[in-house]
C-alpha cells in the first residue's frame, strides 16, 4: 500500500492445519502492523470478524476478504477522503473482479450514496471503510446475519452515520472462484436469506 499507516488484523478461526498458525505468526513477527488472533475453536464469520475487530487500534476499519486484493492506492484514497471531509463515518469504493488468469473484469462503477438503493442490495460492498468506534458502538458483526454480516453492518451503520462518501475509483479486486459470491448469487444461496434477515 502507498499509504503505510495501516494494520492488518487477522483472526484464525480455529484452523486445524498447523501450517496456518506458523505462516500467520511468521508474518506477524516480520511486521508489527500485522496482528493475529488464534481462536481456540471455529466459530462463524461474525465471531471471527469480531475477534479481528478487537485487535484494531485504528480510527477506521476496512473489510477485506481473505482471497481478494486491494489496489496499491486503496488505503491512500480512503485516508484522503477522510481528511477531506469532517464527520465521515462510512466510505465505499468501486470494485471489479479478478478472473483465474488474473485479468480485471466486470467493473462495478457505483452511484453516489443512496440509502434507498442500499435497501434493495448490498451495493456499497467492497471496499467498505467504517469508523471503528461506531462499529463497536453498534455491537460489531451479528451472528444471526452470517452470510450477509457485512450488509447487516452497513445497514445499521449507515442509519447512524453523519456522512457516507463514495470514492469513484476501482480500489478493490474481488477474486472469482466457483464458491465465491463474486461468481454469482447462486454460489451462496444462504446469503440471500441472511440479507433478508438483516433487512427485517
Amino acid at each position: 500500500q502507498l499509504y503505510e499507516r495501516w494494520e492488518l488484523c487477522i483472526a484464525d478461526d480455529g484452523s486445524t492445519a498447523p501450517c496456518v498458525r506458523t505462516v500467520l505468526d511468521e508474518y506477524a513477527a516480520r511486521d508489527q502492523r500485522i496482528k493475529v488472533a488464534h481462536r481456540e475453536r471455529t466459530g462463524n464469520i461474525s465471531a471471527a470478524s469480531n475477534t479481528a475487530l478487537a485487535l484494531a487500534a485504528g480510527e477506521y476499519v476496512a473489510l477485506l476478504d481473505h482471497d481478494d486484493e486491494l489496489a496499491e492506492q486503496a488505503l491512500l484514497r480512503a485516508a484522503q477522503a477522510i481528511a477531506a471531509g469532517r464527520g465521515v463515518d462510512m466510505l465505499y469504493t468501486d470494485e471489479d473482479k479478478l478472473d483465474r488468469a488474473g485479468r480485471h473484469v466486470d467493473p462495478f462503477f457505483k452511484p453516489a450514496w443512496s440509502p434507498e438503493y442500499l435497501l434493495s442490495c448490498m451495493y456499497t460492498c467492497h471496499l467498505g471503510v467504517y469508523r471503528t468506534a461506531l462499529v463497536r458502538q453498534l455491537g460489531g458483526f451479528r451472528g444471526e446475519c452470517d452470510g450477509a454480516q457485512d450488509y447487516d453492518l452497513a445497514l445499521r451503520l449507515s442509519a447512524r452515520a453523519r456522512q457516507v462518501r463514495h470514492i469513484p475509483e476501482v480500489l478493490y479486486h474481488w477474486r472469482l472462484s466457483p464458491r465465491s459470491a463474486a461468481s454469482g448469487h447462486a454460489a451462496k444461496p444462504r446469503a440471500h436469506a441472511a440479507a433478508q434477515r438483516a433487512l427485517t
